[in-house]
């Protein structure tokens, strides 16, 4: 069945189907996505193999579509995604109830930013292979990139002005020691512990703390309020005057690479709406304890964007390339159950703000 003009068959996918040319005169990108229809018949081994190849060179994101749930590994393991009625706990498929409703979904939002949707699929494939450091550093620039594209332009438009963010009216983020730990709690409650100017540099000297003193055994992070953390706070999006300038801060002044630094020694206990940001830094942490109403969600996409604060390679080192392009493409939220079923948290249990 033809999921809509753009679904091929792997038949069609190793005859290079999905090799047109990406862009149209003038630069617009022709179909970000296209289905691949994985219950079509497809023949020889050879047609298989070929059709591997092909998803591995291709532009354009491929997501696979099986009624079956039954997909052959080796061109799951090639696609972006795959979509089907049962995941078997195969993290390269996510399991919805009705595949091809689902992918029509997919393909519209991709077909809503094609630019973002391309590029989020290029630093996913390459993020994979690249240590860390390297990997925050892709998707940083790709990041940057984006922040000059039409699609953000778009949704700066319609968000309309915002004010900045006042500054905060008492320590962002509060540190305590015990012991040999160091408990370290977001204290902007009014925003959501969003992650902002003000509260990333705190946050950052913070972990400063356990990098430099290995006394430190454990760092427990929690956050005030009624959410561990909202995101990027929106207040400061599209200030940014010298986007080369803001490449290197969110490499080299964010709290990506202190978190992976010290992800074996820190604790993230989550409750609420953990957006973005929110989720991005924590899954770099060896431990997450999440809330049971804990919700998470990654909603750049639908900015013109791609995460920036690290999910591009810290969520996918928990839970795959595929299911965090899904996460982002769909901009669902994600529960705590499932996320534990996908290894995004490690346990559920009941997490609130911190006593005071």
């Amino acid at each position: 069945m033809m999921l809509t003009r753009s679904a091929i068959s792997v038949a069609d996918l190793a005859a290079g189907a999905a090799h047109a040319d990406l862009l149209a005169e003038g630069g617009a990108v022709v179909d970000p996505l296209l289905l691949v229809d994985l219950d079509r018949p497809f023949g020889s081994t050879a047609v298989l193999r070929r059709a591997v190849e092909r998803a591995q060179e291709c532009d354009r994101l491929l997501v696979g579509v099986t009624r079956a749930a039954a997909a052959p590994a080796a061109l799951t393991e090639a696609l972006d995604l795959t979509l089907a009625p049962a995941d078997g706990g195969d993290r390269r498929l996510v399991a919805v109830e009705d595949p091809d409703a689902e992918a029509r979904v997919l393909y519209g939002h991709a077909l809503g930013n094609p630019e973002a949707a391309v590029v989020l699929g290029q630093v996913l494939r390459v993020g994979e292979q690249l240590a860390v450091h390297q990997a925050l550093d892709a998707e940083s620039l790709a990041y940057s990139t984006l922040l000059t594209g039409g699609g953000f332009a778009r949704w700066l438009a319609a968000r309309g002005d915002r004010p900045v963010p006042p500054p905060a009216r008492a320590e962002t983020v509060l540190v305590r020691r015990d012991g040999d730990t160091l408990h370290l709690t977001l204290n902007r409650p009014e925003r959501r512990n969003a992650y902002g100017r003000e509260l990333r540099d705190a946050l950052v000297a913070a972990l400063d703390v356990a990098r430099l003193d290995a006394t430190v055994a454990e760092v427990v992070l929690d956050g005030n309020g009624p959410s561990f953390c909202s995101g990027g706070d929106l207040g400061e999006f599209g200030v940014a005057a010298d986007l080369s300038t803001a490449h290197l801060v969110r490499t080299r002044g964010g709290a990506a690479r202190s978190v992976h630094e010290l992800r074996d020694r820190i604790t993230v206990r989550m409750h609420g709406a953990c957006v973005g940001a929110g989720i991005e830094l924590p899954a770099f942490a060896s431990r997450i304890v999440a809330d049971p109403g804990t919700v998470f969600r990654l909603p750049e996409l639908g900015m013109g964007l791609i995460p920036g604060a690290g999910g591009t390679v810290s969520i996918p080192r928990r839970i795959g390339r595929w299911r965090t392009l899904y996460l982002v493409l769909s901009g669902c939220p994600l529960d705590a159950g499932q996320a534990l079923r996908w290894g995004l948290v490690d346990e559920v249990e009941p997490v609130g703000p911190p006593a005071a």
